[in-house]
């Protein structure tokens, strides 16, 4: 019943014809938040891997958009898959979310962050790192971003912490959970680009770009005439989602 109250089951805007485009000779494929199901990623990335090599030769670029760990069992490997990607490849893009703010937070011992880190994932995220559920379960907020700090490798927080705020090319602009409606996108502010959602979502405004983002779960892709939703709840649902993006043509894949 939690998971089944995250979703937004607005109905969906009429997509209008104008196109949007990347520039000529570039392909770009954008995951969806991910949130510790390293099954689905596994997955998907052989889908797109597969679907690139079927089609013409380009320069493809691979944008993850953020919330890589909590929620899902296997946060870890979320995240060392996506360090070892970043290490094979020059094109890939990783954007921070706000569960890698969260994480990052804690690690820090920044108290004041490990209730909403508890709530949303954290318990997962630690028993990735080896935390047994009995220590997790007994511990308080102090102990419990005492253990983060200890069990997660500097190496995971440093590669989080290299994460951008947002990536754009061509027509489309590629953040977490959205933009201010009305500020240009180097004005916004980093907590309106990891952690907005119904100014955003909510917004017919024109932003000048189409906005590829993930962070508010919908049962379906959300696709607007401003903004396109990839946040399909891949933790609970089992179906993790990616945007295929060249010259003026869109595709979806699915686990």
């Amino acid at each position: 019943m939690v998971f089944k109250r995250l979703f937004n089951r607005k109905e969906q805007n009429p997509v209008p014809s104008r196109l949007w485009s990347l520039p000529e000779g570039e392909r770009v494929y954008a995951i969806g938040d991910i949130h510790g199901r390293l099954d689905l990623f596994n997955r998907l990335l052989a889908d797109i891997d597969a679907d690139d090599t079927a089609r013409a030769q380009a320069r493809t670029t691979l944008i993850l958009l953020g919330d890589l760990a909590d929620r899902g069992p296997d946060s870890r490997g979320v995240i060392e898959r996506a360090m070892d990607l970043v290490v094979s490849s020059d094109n890939i893009v990783c954007l921070m979310g706000n569960h890698e703010e969260l994480l990052t937070r804690v690690w820090d011992g920044e108290r004041s962050s490990a209730g909403t880190f508890n709530r949303v994932g954290g318990r997962e995220t630690l028993l990735s790192y080896g935390v047994t559920p009995e220590d997790y379960d007994q511990w308080d907020l102090g102990e419990m971003t005492e253990a983060t700090s200890r069990v997660v490798p500097e190496a995971h927080i440093d590669f989080l912490r290299s994460f951008k705020d947002w990536h754009q090319m061509g027509d489309y602009l590629f953040v977490h959970a959205g933009i201010r409606p009305g500020s240009p996108i180097e004005d916004q502010d980093a907590t309106d680009l990891r952690w907005i959602r119904r100014e955003f979502t909510e917004s017919d405004a024109d932003h000048g770009v189409m906005v590829i983002h993930g962070h508010t779960i919908t049962e379906n892709i959300d696709e607007r005439h401003n903004r396109i939703g990839i946040d399909t709840g891949a933790f609970g649902s089992d179906v993790l989602t990616a945007i295929g993006i060249e010259g003026t043509e869109r595709w979806f894949l699915e686990t």
